[in-house]
């Protein structure tokens, strides 16, 4: 069977691999849109082979660049850096981060499937990462030099692909508050618990800046930036505590 147009040769060939008595079938769910990285079971980010299930968020680039901006702005800590990943789904931010620096590194999920998973994540990458199922939205405890979050942010009435709408979690896509909500909770309840010097580090979503940049301002925080990721587009955002 030659490859499908709408298949990579490399997913084709680990489909044919992973499925082969029955790869046909396999590309008729395809070809309705379900994603291929359910199926092949895992994803490549960050220099790491990240397990996904339809518990977890499928990790996207714009994720991994989020990833490579926080480790420009970890480079100024000349010490082992403290780090909370809110939301961490499969884990992926936390194990990223806590391979390329030295760091402590904790992660929260309301979800236990989602947990679990990361779990296993972090043990086949060989890291060592504190997973709490907790919501996101509560205040922490601790203190951090580092705060980080691709939180849910698409509003309840705003566009979602088809395919994404119809097989990845919803509790890992959609938030009140025209998508912001998530945003300003960790905000409000977190500012406080960055170290000297610490940062919050944020994806978010398309034309979310000036929702944000207006919350901003009514909470009198000055010291953040916009940043967009490869293709333009603004993407993150960062608070500074300095």
């Amino acid at each position: 069977m030659n490859k499908p147009e709408f298949l990579s040769f490399k997913d084709w060939e680990l489909l044919k691999n992973k499925y082969p008595k029955n790869i046909e079938e396999i590309l008729v769910k395809l070809k309705s849109g379900y994603p291929v990285q359910y199926l092949i079971g895992n994803v490549y980010f960050y220099n790491s082979i990240i397990n996904v299930s339809e518990n977890v968020l499928i990790p996207r680039p714009e994720t991994e660049y989020l990833v490579e901006k926080t480790i420009d702005y970890a480079k100024k800590f000349n010490h082992k850096i403290n780090i909370i990943d809110l939301g961490t789904g499969s884990g992926c931010i936390a194990i990223a981060l806590k391979k390329e620096l030295d760091s402590k590194v904790s992660a929260l999920d309301i979800s236990h499937d989602a947990l679990e998973l990361a779990k296993l994540n972090a043990l086949e990458n060989n890291v060592d990462i504190n997973f709490y199922g907790i919501d996101i939205t509560k205040p922490l405890e601790d203190i951090y030099d580092i705060i980080i979050s691709n939180p849910p942010y698409i509003p309840k009435n705003g566009y979602v692909a088809e395919n994404v709408l119809k097989y990845e979690p919803h509790i890992a896509l959609f938030a009140d508050d025209n998508g912001i909500y998530f945003y300003k909770q960790i905000i409000k309840n977190n500012l406080n618990k960055l170290n000297k010097n610490g940062f919050m580090a944020f994806e978010i979503g398309d034309n979310e800046d000036k929702l944000l940049e207006e919350f901003l301002k009514e909470e009198g925080i000055t010291n953040y930036k916009f940043e967009c990721d490869l293709t333009g587009r603004i993407r993150y955002l960062f608070i500074f505590n300095e």
